[in-house]
């Protein structure tokens, strides 16, 4: 698996954890996550055509890490 599929998975992983924590429980950070849902959606079709594109793949590789740590940021304040 390429270091950028793993990204996508690991950053799909916190991305669903967040959004159920916040269907279940607080609202206060609904916002964020609406914003990091546009962005979600820039990186996945990056990372998908990363796997030919060298550019486009370390452009994805940087929105991947700034939407993982905003999920992870979400995550702690739940």
């Amino acid at each position: 698996m390429s270091g950028l599929q793993s990204m996508l998975d690991d950053v799909k992983r916190l991305r669903d954890e967040v959004k159920l924590k916040i269907h279940l429980g607080s609202r206060d950070l609904a916002d964020e996550l609406s914003v990091l849902e546009q962005r979600w959606r820039v990186f996945e079709e990056k990372a998908q055509l990363g796997h030919s594109a060298g550019e486009v793949g370390a452009a994805a590789e940087n929105l991947g890490k700034e939407l993982k740590e905003a999920y992870e940021r979400i995550r702690k304040a739940l």
